[in-house]
């Protein structure tokens, strides 16, 4: 297994996860592709902007009664560093979220600077992780925006069901706007497919479509859907930990490997 020396440390990659469909694997993906990178040696920080806050419950972390989370952080401009929580996976963090987050978008509305919050939060702990994953909400709203600003990267997950790109045009313009207006270096930078069901033909249709539309920012690694990766967040656990020999495991251990070679580990 590789691990990364801190002199060896690249730039850290910011990257948002974003999906503005609901029930697509986003939080999961987040989960545990943070989780797999962790186990490759990176010093990964999850950054849950979902006032639901599935990320951190499904790494263990009660998000009630937070002194700090990132709520504070948005709209009281707390240091990032004061609500970061360690896991139960080496390297892995967690900036958890609270329900209070969900009022963050009606108070944002009159804020100044309203869509740079994150981005100046984020710049004050760059220095201490290679990678940094924000597990936005299943919306288009400012607490999206905050995390499409923040990161240099958008990764986005598709279902591999009916309906599976409906709505993706409308998540590729919104990316396209923050682009043009806000953050000239954001790229979608990859595709997974998850929930892939290899009984159905549709799950097939739906990957070649995707690929073909996509080309190499498609990860060549398919996450199926298996129970063992739905039961995994109920006991605050990654599937690396919960069912390390798993089919999800090895999907998302494939997934993290690509996303740290880049296109390059996709076309091989």
């Amino acid at each position: 297994m590789t691990s990364v020396s801190a002199g060896s440390r690249p730039l850290p990659r910011v990257i948002a996860i974003a999906n503005q469909k609901g029930g697509v694997g986003k939080t999961t993906t987040t989960i545990n592709l943070g989780a797999c990178l962790a186990e490759l040696g990176y010093r990964t920080l999850i950054v849950d902007l979902d006032p639901q806050g599935n990320a951190s419950t499904g790494l263990g972390i009660d998000n009630r009664g937070l002194e700090t989370s990132m709520y504070h952080v948005i709209m009281h401009e707390t240091p990032l560093e004061n609500c970061v929580e360690p896991t139960s996976v080496k390297n892995l963090f967690v900036a958890p979220a609270s329900l209070d987050l969900a009022g963050a978008e009606i108070e944002l509305v009159p804020a100044f600077s309203r869509e740079n919050r994150l981005r100046r939060a984020i710049q004050g702990v760059l220095s201490d992780y290679d990678y940094i994953l924000i597990d936005c909400p299943p919306s288009l709203g400012l607490l999206t925006v905050n995390g499409l600003n923040a990161a240099a990267e958008v990764l986005v997950p598709i279902q591999c069901e009916y309906y599976a790109l409906e709505g993706l045009g409308q998540l590729l313009r919104n990316v396209d706007l923050v682009k043009r207006n806000l953050n000239p270096q954001l790229e979608v930078s990859t595709i997974v497919c998850v929930m892939y069901d290899a009984r159905t033909k549709l799950a097939d249709q739906v990957v070649k479509e995707v690929r073909e539309h996509f080309g190499d920012k498609v990860c060549r690694s398919v996450v199926p859907r298996t129970v063992r990766l739905s039961e995994a967040p109920s006991f605050g656990q990654p599937i690396i930990t919960f069912d390390s020999t798993s089919r999800g495991a090895t999907a998302y251990r494939g997934v993290a490997k690509e996303v740290s070679g880049g296109p390059a580990q996709r076309t091989r």
